[in-house]
């Protein structure tokens, strides 16, 4: 098998004193209630080996599973057209700069716990420390994707929350496939790993390095999946 990798990435990485190679699986684009065992079967079956890894986007887990909303059943209020005035405005994706999200933070764990976070993050942001307003609503918001247009247009007006039980999903793909899998929250800034196979004996802190440059990259290059294999010197 050939590996390849997305532009600006690289196919080997050192991680310690082993060497892993990426793979970027080239998928369709994937919708809204599509089967990821399906998914699995048709893009990873032909190339998996025993002791691969498919890091895999939590955005096509969380489709496969429903878990989107639309903005018609969103409905931006007075308090989140305010405090997101004074949010930043990342480039990674949508952030609570824009008021949707603000409204589903707000809707997600009240009021009074955005009002907190929103004065302890403009608090800390004074001595450079960022990402407060996150530690403190919690991964439901910080993981909500969509609401914007700029790589996908079918992504304009859904919002796409994370998936659920990612763990028990990794085992059901380890089970019925053999393929042992993470389910990942990534982008240029940062990795999460959000659940895994419970045979994959490697630390989440190894397993964030081994993707650290975030080898699916956060455009238009539908490749959410991704082989890694060690690479035997």
């Amino acid at each position: 098998m050939e590996f390849k990798a997305n532009e600006g990435k690289k196919i080997e990485i050192k991680v310690g004193n082993k060497t892993y190679l990426r793979h970027a699986i080239k998928t369709r684009f994937i919708k809204q209630g599509e089967s990821y065992i399906e998914i699995f079967k048709e893009y990873v079956s032909p190339i998996y080996k025993q002791g691969d890894i498919i890091s895999c986007s939590e955005k096509i887990i969380a489709l496969c599973q429903n878990k989107v909303i639309k903005r018609e059943d969103i409905k931006v209020g007075f308090w989140a057209k305010l405090l997101s005035k004074f949010a930043s405005h990342p480039n990674t994706g949508i952030g609570v700069g824009e008021s949707i999200k603000m409204q589903y933070a707000i809707n997600k764990v009240g009021l009074i716990k955005v009002l907190w976070a929103s004065f302890a993050s403009a608090i800390t942001k004074i001595f450079g420390k960022k990402g407060t307003f996150y530690k403190i609503v919690g991964q439901d918001v910080s993981g909500l994707d969509g609401f914007y247009d700029h790589v996908w247009k079918e992504y304009k007006d859904i919002g796409i929350e994370l998936p659920e039980n990612p763990n028990e999903v990794c085992n059901e793909i380890q089970q019925k496939l053999g393929i042992s899998c993470m389910i990942v929250d990534a982008n240029d800034l940062g990795q999460e790993i959000l659940g895994k196979s419970k045979n994959i004996q490697i630390p989440n802190d190894i397993l964030k390095l081994i993707i650290k440059d975030n080898p699916a990259g956060q455009s238009r290059q539908t490749t959410p999946l991704i082989l890694i294999r060690e690479k035997i010197l």
